[in-house]
C-alpha cells in the first residue's frame, strides 16, 4: 500500500508551489463541500452524521481532506495516520452492522464533491489543466488508498469476531448474493479472509435442509455453504471443471436441491435467485422430482412461474373467448388448440397426437377461429396462447 501520496501520483512533485497554496487556501469550503455530499449519501443510507459512527466518519472526511490538501502540498508526507482512520472506522461499520462497500460509496461521493469543486468554471482561481489532470490522478488515487484501509478494518473486525473459518466463509456467501454487487476491493477482501481462492465462475445450489456444513464438505470442490431463508445455499468455485458437476448430483443423490447456472463470480446473486425459486418450485410440484433441478433446463417453466398469480393473469385472458362452453368442449378445444400450435399448425399430426380424424380437428379449428379470429395469425398472441395453455393443461416444456 502507497506511504505517501508521491507513490500514488509522482507527478505531483513537478507541481509549482502554487497549487498547494490554493487548495489550502480553500480548505475550509472544501470541508464544507464535502460534508454536505455525504450528509446526503447517507441520508440515502438511512443513516445521520449525528450517532457515534456519524461523528466518526464527519472526523474522518475532515481528517481526509486536510490530509489530501496537505499531500499535495508535501507530496512525501506519510499518509498512515489517515489509513488508520478509515481502518478504524471500517471496524466500526461491521460493528454496526452496515454493508462492507457502505464506506467506499460515501468516499466516492467525497471525492466528486471535491473534484467538482476544483473544476468549477466559474472559479477566478481555477487551476489549469494540466494541474487539474494531476490532481485527479492522485484524489482519485487517494480515494482507493483510504476504500482499501476501510475495508481491511471492516474484515479485521469480521476476522476478530468471527472464532471459525465457517461464519468468515457465510459472510462471504452473503456477500456475493447480496442485492447490490461488492466493490471488488471488498470482494477479494472477504474472499481473502474466508481462505477461498476467487473463482472465474461460480454456480449456486439451493437445498433443503440445514445441514450447511456438511453439505459443503460433501460436495467438495472449494464449495461453501450457509443457511439462508431455511435453505442450505452452496457456492461451487469453478462448476464446469470436468467432473465436477457429476460429483454435486452423486453427493446430493435423495436432496431435493437446485443448480442455478454457471456465472461470472460477481453475478453469483442471478444463479442464486434461480435456484432458491427452483427449489421452491420443486417443492411445490411444478418441477420434475427426479434429482437436482438443473435451472438451465428449465427456464421457461421459472419465467412463467416467477411471480405468483401472473401466469393465471395470462391463461384468464387467453383463454377467455372459451370460457361461456361447457367444461368438456372447453377441454377439447384447448387440447386441440395447444396441440395445433405444439405442431404448428399440422393438423393430421394434431390429429395422430389427439388419436382422433382430422375432419375432427378441422371442425374444432373453424370454431377455435370464430372465437379467436386474426389473433390465431398473429405471432404475439399465438406465443401468449401457448405458454398459457401450457400452463392451464400443465404441460411441462
Amino acid at each position: 500500500m502507497a506511504e505517501s501520496l508521491a507513490e500514488l501520483e509522482p507527478r505531483l512533485g513537478g507541481l509549482p508551489r502554487h497549487v498547494g497554496e490554493r487548495l489550502r487556501a480553500v480548505r475550509a469550503a472544501l470541508h464544507e463541500r464535502t460534508l454536505d455530499a455525504v450528509r446526503a449519501t447517507m441520508r440515502e443510507q438511512g443513516r445521520s452524521l449525528t450517532g457515534k459512527q456519524g461523528r466518526g466518519l464527519a472526523l474522518g472526511v475532515r481528517t481526509a481532506v486536510d490530509a489530501f490538501v496537505s499531500a499535495v502540498a508535501e507530496p512525501t508526507r506519510p499518509l498512515a495516520d489517515t489509513r488508520q482512520v478509515f481502518h478504524a472506522l471500517g471496524r466500526t461499520e461491521y460493528q454496526e452492522g452496515h454493508r462492507v462497500d457502505a464506506l467506499r460509496s460515501v468516499l466516492t461521493v467525497g471525492a466528486r464533491a471535491i473534484w467538482a469543486f476544483l473544476v468549477a468554471p466559474e472559479r477566478p482561481d481555477r487551476l489549469a489543466a494540466d494541474e487539474l489532470y494531476v490532481i485527479a490522478a492522485a484524489l482519485f488515487g487517494y480515494t482507493d488508498t483510504l476504500a482499501g484501509a476501510a475495508a481491511e478494518g471492516y474484515l479485521d473486525e469480521q476476522r476478530d469476531a468471527a472464532h471459525d473459518w465457517i461464519v468468515v466463509r457465510r459472510r462471504l456467501i452473503t456477500l456475493l448474493v447480496q442485492p447490490d454487487p461488492p466493490a471488488d476491493t471488498a470482494l477479494h477482501a472477504a474472499a481473502e479472509a474466508a481462505r477461498w481462492p476467487l473463482p472465474a465462475t461460480v454456480a449456486v445450489i439451493s437445498i433443503d435442509g440445514s445441514d450447511d456444513e456438511h453439505l459443503a464438505r460433501t460436495v467438495g470442490g472449494g464449495a461453501v455453504a450457509t443457511v439462508i431463508d431455511d435453505a442450505v445455499r452452496i457456492v461451487l468455485p469453478d462448476p464446469d471443471a470436468p467432473g465436477r458437476l457429476a460429483a454435486l448430483r452423486r453427493a446430493l443423490t435423495g436432496r431435493r436441491a437446485a443448480l442455478g447456472p454457471t456465472v461470472p463470480v460477481r453475478q453469483a446473486r442471478a444463479s442464486y435467485r434461480l435456484s432458491r425459486r427452483a427449489l421452491r418450485l420443486h417443492a411445490a410440484g411444478a418441477l420434475p422430482a427426479d434429482g437436482v433441478v438443473d435451472c438451465d433446463a428449465h427456464l421457461l417453466t421459472l419465467l412463467t412461474h416467477w411471480e405468483p398469480g401472473l401466469t393465471d393473469r395470462l391463461v384468464a385472458r387467453a383463454l377467455a373467448p372459451l370460457a361461456p362452453l361447457g367444461p368438456a368442449a372447453r377441454r377439447a378445444l384447448a387440447e386441440t388448440l395447444a396441440t395445433w400450435l405444439d405442431t404448428q399448425g399440422q393438423v393430421v399430426e394434431t390429429a395422430w397426437l389427439l388419436h382422433t380424424h382430422p375432419q375432427t380437428v378441422r371442425y374444432r379449428m373453424r370454431r377455435l377461429r370464430e372465437r379467436y379470429g386474426a389473433d390465431l395469425d398473429d405471432p404475439d398472441a399465438r406465443l401468449a396462447l401457448h405458454l398459457a395453455l401450457r400452463h392451464h393443461l400443465g404441460r411441462r416444456p
